[in-house]
């Protein structure tokens, strides 16, 4: 059986829609059961409902506090049955009663090579920084902001005359291959999480692995067709 798969999404909801494209095509072993998105004006929801995939508002400012919002959550997922909540682009920190609700079945994208440059400005901090590496990270979602462990990364040059556009545009391109992926994994129960280290565990089957198209690296290494 498929996955059942929520995603929270405050906006563009990029990847959410690459999710649903590859659930489309065959390549993701997922139901999407569910998006909910906090602002009114987000494309992710006309994502969803283009994509067939139930969509609902909930706008947070309408709620007195953080924990009575992620009640309403709760409900919300708890009712779609989700089995695994996808954050993509969802710019709100979720309380122990959201978390406590989901354990180890949350996970988020993050525009760095966390530890490195958590927050929401990701890209635009390591291009201020001046590092030469940056990325993107896949991690389980625990109560401290980008902190919990991580599943795969992607690295990709920073280069002296990036801008944050052009820079953040590289980074959303392996964004789009490498959370797939993981959500993938975790949909083959491949995934196994000791204290801060996961481990992806052998294919049933042998997969090809996908050799990077150009100046990046991802670990573990994508399969295929990721």
């Amino acid at each position: 059986m498929s996955l059942r798969v929520a995603i929270l999404a405050s906006g563009n909801g990029s990847n959410a829609q690459r999710l649903f494209d590859l659930k489309r095509s065959g390549a993701l072993d997922i139901d999407p059961v569910l998006l909910i998105c906090n602002r009114p004006d987000a494309r992710a929801l006309e994502r969803a409902r283009q994509a067939d995939v139930p969509a609902l508002m909930l706008d947070h400012s309408k709620e007195p506090d953080r924990e009575r919002y992620d009640l309403l959550l709760v409900a919300a997922l708890k009712e779609a049955k989700a089995e695994l909540v996808v954050m993509a682009g969802y710019m709100r920190m979720v309380t122990p009663v959201f978390l406590n609700s989901f354990p180890g079945q949350v996970v988020n994208i993050h525009p760095a090579l966390l530890p490195s440059f958590p927050g929401i400005h990701g890209a635009a901090d390591a291009l201020a920084y001046g590092v030469r590496l940056t990325g993107c990270t896949v991690h389980f979602v625990d109560e401290i902001m980008d902190h919990g462990p991580v599943i795969i990364q992607a690295a990709v040059a920073a280069n002296p005359d990036d801008d944050r556009d052009t820079l953040q545009t590289r980074i959303h391109a392996l964004e789009h291959r490498i959370y797939p992926q993981a959500v993938q994994w975790v949909a083959e129960k491949r995934v196994r999480v000791e204290g801060r280290q996961v481990h992806i565990l052998p294919a049933a089957l042998p997969r090809r692995i996908v050799a990077p198209d150009g100046p990046w690296l991802a670990w573990p290494p994508l399969e295929e067709p990721f």
